[in-house]
């Protein structure tokens, strides 16, 4: 309204401009990526499509998965009617994000600071942790400590293949698109090792009864989060609130539960948050 001028008498024009007050607090910004999401009544996520258990294509070519069923649960909450999933990897994510191909990531990311520089994250929507992998019944590598020279399998992009080139001395890194790839490369004695996240490996050596193993530690444990462009507040705070409800309410605990072999993903975040806190 602009050029006019409100005047203050009682009843009636202070009860209007109330309303147009309140009204104006909670109208989302037009250039914000919420705004833009709830014009179009479509919330595109980006996600691999084969990184099982967390989002995959089934026998029938249906996308499933843990990402899968939480990115729904998000665009409900967030008031976008319809997702659109968008296949792709994990070394393009971030350059999707910022030339505006997706809305939004979910697909097992992790915050670094790196990627922080680049593009915002959620809270986290789950953990998971780097194991390692080689051929059932390799007598060569029982753990981390074996790993110095040999050839590593890694998925190009990945807080993996981070740690195999520089925390293993002499690694001889082999990249891939997906840890499907590296995993059917090691089940084939075509790399000595994968790095990969332990839910994945574990999922595929039963469902694909790949000949591969888990051997010594799990290396770190790290959280999860979506990734967005910078400068969208109202986006930002929308997703946050979905994660935060869904944990309130079970929905994340029953998704976990259904898709990560029985694990209660609110109660590990929960435990995570408590021993960050208490230490």
């Amino acid at each position: 309204m602009r050029g006019t001028r409100l005047s203050r008498p009682p009843g009636v024009c202070a009860s209007a401009a109330m309303i147009l007050v309140l009204t104006a607090c909670a109208r989302t910004p037009a250039g914000d990526t919420l705004d833009q999401v709830r014009r179009s009544g479509v919330l595109r996520v980006a996600l691999t499509e084969a990184n099982p258990p967390w989002n995959f294509l089934d026998r029938e070519g249906r996308l499933k998965g843990y990402d899968v069923d939480v990115a729904r649960e998000v665009a409900r909450r967030i008031n976008a009617p319809r997702v659109r999933f968008i296949g792709t990897d994990f070394a393009t994510f971030i350059g999707g994000i910022r030339a505006g191909k997706y809305d939004i990531v979910i697909s097992g990311q992790t915050v670094t600071a790196e990627r922080r520089e680049q593009v915002a994250f959620s809270r986290p929507y789950a953990l998971n942790g780097v194991a390692v992998f080689v051929h059932a019944g390799d007598p060569a590598i029982h753990g981390p400590a074996d790993l110095p020279g040999k050839k590593i399998g890694v998925s190009e992009g990945t807080v993996q293949a981070d740690y195999a080139r520089t925390r293993i001395r002499r690694a001889k890194v082999k990249t891939y698109r997906n840890a499907v790839l590296a995993l059917n490369d090691l089940s084939w004695g075509r790399c000595d090792a994968v790095l990969v996240s332990r839910f994945q490996g574990d999922y595929l050596a039963e469902h694909r009864r790949l000949a591969i193993a888990p051997v010594g530690r799990i290396l770190h444990e790290y959280p999860l989060s979506m990734s967005f462009r910078k400068g969208a507040p109202a986006f930002e705070a929308a997703v946050d609130t979905a994660i935060n409800a869904m944990i309130g309410d079970g929905t994340l605990s029953a998704i976990s539960r259904r898709r990560l072999n029985g694990r209660d993903m609110a109660a590990e975040l929960d435990a995570a948050r408590s021993d960050a806190t208490t230490g």
